[in-house]
């Protein structure tokens, strides 16, 4: 008698049809993009929460001359944003355009205030490089704009030169200071032509023409011209033996300098 050979093993599963799947990949599009929309709307009423608004600012570093009232007049009104959509470099931008701050910088903190930390200008310099003369030179030669009256020290040196010179002016000045120094001399005025040459008035109105070349050039004339200077005027002391006030000298020449003295009748004198 025939027995039948019975299969224990499992059908295999059916593919699910096509308009099903089709269904499913549309709801699984759907559900993903309901989630997306709400997480945008979450994050917009996020930052516009009012416990994202800005409600204070603390100043910190050189407030010298930066007051409160400077700040909250020029600053201020150019910041926008919460927290969270406040754009960092206008506001950098912002307090950087306040008189005397050279350099701003502003941080966020959680969750609702700015830190900023302010350095102002140190003016050392006087600029006069063109109509408009309140303009100052800082510490880094870098030349900006306030206000004079600001300026407690009135014994500054004024610089005249043209534009983006301030910077090699304001380090000749220190230079030639220090080779004046002898001479307990202070310069009041340090020129530089377009050509290149320099000219320097003392704070006793005595004129110094400098002359062209590098800086150590004209620093070794000077050091020379301030060396030499006591020898070449004892030829020509008064009468009670005093010193003659010197009016001007020329340092361009290679070999000497030539001198002009109160009350010499000579117009000038060369020492070689």
């Amino acid at each position: 008698m025939a027995t039948r050979n019975r299969n224990t093993s499992q059908r295999a599963p059916q593919a699910l049809p096509l308009d099903i799947r089709a269904m499913n990949a549309a709801a699984l599009a759907i559900f993903a993009l309901a989630g997306m929309v709400l997480l945008a709307a979450s994050i917009a009423w996020l930052l516009r929460a009012p416990l994202f608004t800005l409600r204070s600012i603390a100043l910190d570093g050189d407030l010298a001359r930066s007051n409160l009232a400077t700040l909250r007049a020029n600053a201020l009104p150019r910041l926008a944003g919460n927290f969270f959509s406040l754009d960092l470099e206008r506001g950098r931008a912002a307090f950087e355009s306040v008189p005397w701050v050279r350099q701003a910088v502003v941080r966020r903190v959680w969750p609702n205030r700015l830190a900023v930390t302010l350095e102002e200008h140190r003016a050392v310099a006087l600029w006069s490089g063109d109509a408009n003369s309140d303009k100052l030179v800082n510490q880094q030669g870098e030349v900006f704009q306030a206000n004079l009256g600001d300026v407690e020290d009135e014994n500054l040196v004024t610089l005249a030169g043209p534009e983006g010179s301030s910077a090699q002016m304001l380090a000749m000045q220190q230079r030639l200071a220090s080779a004046l120094a002898p001479m307990s001399a202070r310069i009041d005025t340090l020129e530089l032509s377009s050509r290149g040459s320099w000219r320097a008035e003392l704070d006793g109105g005595a004129d110094l023409e400098l002359g062209r070349g590098s800086a150590d050039e004209v620093i070794a004339r000077t050091e020379r011209f301030v060396r030499t200077l006591g020898q070449a005027t004892q030829r020509f002391a008064a009468a009670d033996g005093a010193a003659r006030t010197l009016l001007a000298a020329d340092l361009r020449h290679p070999d000497g300098y030539a001198l002009r003295l109160r009350g010499v009748t000579t117009n000038s004198a060369t020492l070689r």
